[in-house]
């Protein structure tokens, strides 16, 4: 969680926190895009997201994708290959930070994507993506990527 405090002193009560996420849309050479289902244990079990995850406070966006898109699917990714797409945010929560998810386009890779932590993975057209369940802020994306 990042925590925003205004650096001025004049009020210290002023802080915005917001837990940042990261997540690739990985797309395959026949214009099919990678889905991972969430193990059915964690929030959201069981429905459909473009994988990724917490950025570390020390990391970059660009950066987090690359290790997480590693430890989740098993591939490595250059920075270079990565196109920003978009960004949703959800504060709905009161009491509970508010989530960005930020979206990058992944249009290369080395290995094959499998799923290493728990779920599964899939290759969707951009018609079955918009057909699958997904969290609020993964399908918000999803309609600014897929819909004309």
């Amino acid at each position: 969680m990042i925590d925003v405090s205004g650096d001025d002193g004049k009020n210290p009560d002023m802080k915005m926190s917001w837990i940042p996420v990261v997540a690739g849309a990985l797309r395959g050479a026949d214009d099919q895009w990678l889905m991972h289902q969430r193990p059915l244990e964690k929030m959201h079990g069981g429905l459909w997201e473009f994988p990724g995850g917490k950025i570390e406070a020390t990391e970059i966006p660009s950066e987090a994708l690359v290790r997480e898109l590693h430890e989740e699917l098993g591939v490595a990714i250059s920075p270079s290959c990565l196109a920003p797409a978009g960004f949703a945010e959800d504060a709905s929560n009161p009491g509970h930070p508010a989530i960005v998810l930020i979206l990058y386009i992944v249009d290369a890779w080395q290995g094959d994507p499998q799923a290493l932590e728990g779920g599964k993975i899939g290759w969707f057209t951009p018609q079955e993506c918009l057909a699958l369940p997904m969290p609020p802020l993964d399908r918000e994306l999803a309609e600014r990527l897929f819909r004309p």
